[in-house]
């Protein structure tokens, strides 16, 4: 009977889409930057963003190629590891919504409209499953004005 919960318990781990942090090993030298953007910036909007990254490639969600993953943008919200969830962060999906934005065909760029005054912003990888690896990868937060 041990023998059979105990398969039953392989299966069900096996079967699991939930990734656990650490699964995707990022490179220890891995950057990621704007490449068109520095904080203070005046901008007008609509803003074209270019993404930034060094040290790894890129690829679609879904894609488990080693040493890649793929641009999320966070808008107008706390950095990585500082919103409601806390370090719970490093090792969940990412949400998508207004403020969690993401890039899973492998985008390195995006136009984007943001209303006039004061915006942050900060580039995170994830990796195939939108989980960032293992160590996290992500820009500085900036600040940029909109006229």
């Amino acid at each position: 009977m041990k023998k059979i919960v105990f398969i039953a318990a392989l299966l069900a781990a096996s079967f699991s889409t939930t990734a656990l942090a650490g699964d995707t090993a990022s490179d220890k030298d891995a950057k990621q930057y704007f490449v068109n953007l520095k904080d203070g910036d005046t901008v007008s909007s609509p803003l074209k963003i270019i993404f930034g990254l060094s040290g790894m490639g890129v690829a679609p969600a879904t894609v488990d190629k080693e040493n890649t993953g793929h641009h999320h943008l966070f808008i107008d919200r706390p950095p990585l590891g500082e919103g409601e969830d806390g370090n719970d962060e490093f090792d969940a999906n990412i949400s998508a919504d207004e403020h969690n934005v993401h890039f899973g065909k492998g985008q390195t760029e995006v136009t984007i409209t943001l209303s006039p005054g004061k915006h942050t912003l900060q580039l995170v990888l994830g990796d195939k499953d939108h989980i960032p690896h293992n160590m996290p990868v992500f820009s500085e937060v900036i600040t940029i004005t909109v006229k």
